[in-house]
């Protein structure tokens, strides 16, 4: 009950600063009306309100997860900082094809699946962001190209 009530006060505080944030950006007067303003105001609303609302209505008894799954989520949180700072030097593909594979493996571990999963999520990932969506990613690291 106690841990909810504090969650619910940490998340209206970074809400508010989130819109405080948002408040501040320039706008051009030829921007869009739900644009750069309004848009983090409205998404900071929203969790101020949720936040309120685990505040002001707990949880009679949360039950918190085991010692196991939370190591389970900071492996993969471990995972996803080491695919952050493995991108720019490794390039797209790979980072993405391992990151993707052992966290496949968390779910269900059988590797040899994982690995054909994780390649293959990345090659699509690749071609939607690369073709679909016009990003200039790196696919392999610089010197192998």
């Amino acid at each position: 009950m106690a841990s909810d009530r504090v969650f619910g006060l940490v998340v209206i505080i970074a809400a508010l600063a989130y819109i405080a944030g948002a408040a501040q950006t320039q706008t051009s007067f030829m921007s869009d009306p739900v644009g750069s303003k309004t848009f983090p105001i409205l998404v900071g609303s929203v969790a101020a309100v949720c936040g309120a609302v685990m505040f002001l209505r707990p949880d009679a008894g949360p039950e918190w997860p085991r010692p196991r799954a939370l190591l389970s989520v900071a492996a993969a949180v471990a995972v996803m900082v080491a695919y952050a700072h493995g991108l720019k030097p490794l390039g797209f593909l790979i980072p993405t094809a391992v990151a993707a594979a052992i966290l496949s493996y968390q779910i269900t571990p059988r590797p040899a699946f994982n690995a054909l999963a994780g390649a293959a999520l990345s090659a699509a990932l690749f071609v939607v962001f690369r073709y679909g969506l016009g990003l200039g990613l790196a696919p392999l690291p610089k010197g192998w190209m």
